[in-house]
């Protein structure tokens, strides 16, 4: 019986990680120079009849068939939370979930251009399809760097685990689907894969994370959770859970899809104090990361 090392070492000798779809799919992508787009239904028809995207997927449907999911939570093994780093620089990461919350919240956008407060978007694929001009526009804006948040935003997991009311996905396969099926779509639009993950609810299991870490992706969680997902939290009690944690290296998470709410009016209240205090501001990108120790 192979070990796992080699059993690991073996399959990916025998995969290509990154791989484009077949070109009838993809002849209006970045490659031809105007503009894909395809909606999360079709895409996975499409992909469906990618010889290579089917093989990935049985590789990894194989590999992790009888693995444990592991822990559950929004800090397990294999996610990241925190830029290496002891200077005062913070990273502000803001997710755009998509189906039932797909607004968006330009003002919160157009506060961090005119403050030149760079950023890292997570984005889903189904805040995609009814975003698709500001998508296009926050992608070409190299102020922000754009991340993966699941073609469904569904928590990821190998069990159907289910986080704040939202149903996970149910098993391997449909895990696969939810990171790597966003992956492409994202790269097809901008011309760049995603470096990162963050699951919807940001909750998933080790098995999950194992399985990013094979796709090339790198999960991740966050440090201080900001609270602007609580519906019309005062923008006080958003810009205090903030302030009150912040320190060198910390991710910060909050949204950019509830116009309606108070994200934006706690975000002018932190930025200011937390340039009193010394800090400047990264993408995750431009650093390394590093989980919970």
């Amino acid at each position: 019986m192979l070990c796992w090392a080699s059993y690991v070492c073996r399959w990916l000798v025998g995969i290509t990680f990154i791989t484009l779809l077949p070109m009838q799919v993809y002849s209006q992508g970045p490659v031809s120079g105007k503009q894909f787009r395809m909606e999360n239904s079709n895409l996975l028809s499409q992909l469906y009849t990618d010889s290579s995207y089917v093989q990935q997927k049985r590789k990894v449907s194989t590999l992790f068939a009888h693995a444990s999911p592991g822990q559950w939570g929004e800090f397990v093994k294999g996610v990241d939370e925190d830029l290496m780093t002891r200077n005062k620089i913070i990273a502000f990461t803001f997710d755009a979930c998509g189906n039932k919350s797909n607004k968006y919240n330009n003002e919160l956008i157009d506060y961090l251009r005119r403050e030149r407060i760079p950023a890292t978007l997570f984005v889903s694929g189904a805040w995609i399809d009814d975003n698709y001009q500001a998508f296009l526009e926050l992608s070409r804006d190299t102020l922000f760097e754009i991340e993966n948040h699941g073609l469904n935003h569904l928590p990821c997991s190998v069990n159907g685990e289910s986080e704040y009311g939202i149903k996970g996905t149910p098993d391997v396969p449909d895990a696969f689907d939810e990171i790597e099926a966003n992956e492409r779509k994202i790269e097809l639009i901008t011309g760049r894969r995603p470096l990162f993950y963050r699951s919807a609810t940001a909750f998933t299991d080790e098995a999950c994370a194992k399985i990013a870490r094979l796709l090339g992706v790198t999960i991740v969680s966050f440090d201080i959770l900001s609270g602007d997902a609580m519906p019309f939290a005062p923008p006080h009690l958003i810009a205090s859970n903030v302030l009150k944690n912040c320190k060198p290296g910390a991710i910060v998470i909050m949204h950019f899809n509830h116009p309606e709410w108070f994200g934006c009016d706690a975000l002018m209240e932190v930025i200011p104090a937390l340039r009193k205090k010394g800090y400047t501001f990264a993408r995750l990108k431009d650093y390394p990361l590093k989980g919970r120790e």
